[in-house]
């Protein structure tokens, strides 16, 4: 018998995985009127494979299957990317990489910080930088107060982070006077505008639709006055 790899019932069962995987991702994209090249599909694929494995180990997410991920964590984070300003972007408070990783993977024209003060999520992160190839992805340990930037930012983005008003008191020192702040929220986010500095502008609250997931999802957009 020639020797060879053997194909095992655990390669059959990772291979079917990955194949709806690739299914999910392309129906979602699909229904949102996204393409993206088999190259970029790849690389979310593997991104949900390897916060699987690990979130196994170190809870980096309260989602725990895979193929919720596609639309919880993937679908979630490309939904705002038609909002991101400019090429220097930030997103604060990345946790497990959402949604940076994600932007970073369709926007190879855009240099992405991904910044947390929780040591286990940036190792990950690095790692899934790493792996997947992002030359264009900078992993930030540091709490948000205390990183000072070389140059500032053109978009800030958060999800599930803050009060609008809290989230601009720790985050303003990082923008340009044109930056652009993005919060990524749930449902409705009554209440948002309350307090806000005097030098911002609550711009605008979209509303995301996000295929595949049966809940509410919204972007809140400000700028400096």
């Amino acid at each position: 018998m020639r020797a060879g790899r053997v194909f095992t019932m655990h390669d059959s069962a990772d291979a079917g995985r990955e194949r709806q995987l690739h299914d999910a991702l392309a129906s979602g994209l699909n229904a949102a009127g996204r393409t993206l090249d088999a190259d970029m599909r790849r690389r979310l694929v593997q991104f949900v494979l390897l916060l699987a494995r690990w979130n196994a180990v170190y809870n980096l997410t309260a989602v725990r299957e895979p193929l919720g991920m596609v639309s919880r964590h993937l679908l979630d984070s490309l939904a705002i990317e038609t909002y991101l300003q400019g090429t220097r972007i930030i997103d604060v408070g990345t946790g497990a990489g959402l949604p940076g990783i994600p932007l970073a993977v369709v926007r190879p024209d855009c240099q992405f910080a991904l910044l947390d003060a929780n040591s286990k999520k940036t190792r990950f992160v690095t790692q899934a930088a790493a792996e997947l190839g992002l030359k264009n992805v900078a992993v930030v340990h540091s709490r948000v107060e205390d990183y000072r930037p070389a140059q500032s930012f053109d978009t800030v983005v958060t999800r599930a982070y803050a009060k609008v008003a809290t989230m601009l008191g720790q985050t303003a020192h990082l923008g340009g006077p044109n930056c652009i702040y993005l919060a990524m929220k749930g449902a409705s986010p009554v209440g948002e505008r309350d307090g806000v500095p005097a030098d911002f502008v609550v711009q605008g609250i979209e509303k995301l639709v996000i295929p595949g997931l049966n809940a509410e999802r919204h972007v809140v957009i400000v700028r400096r006055r």
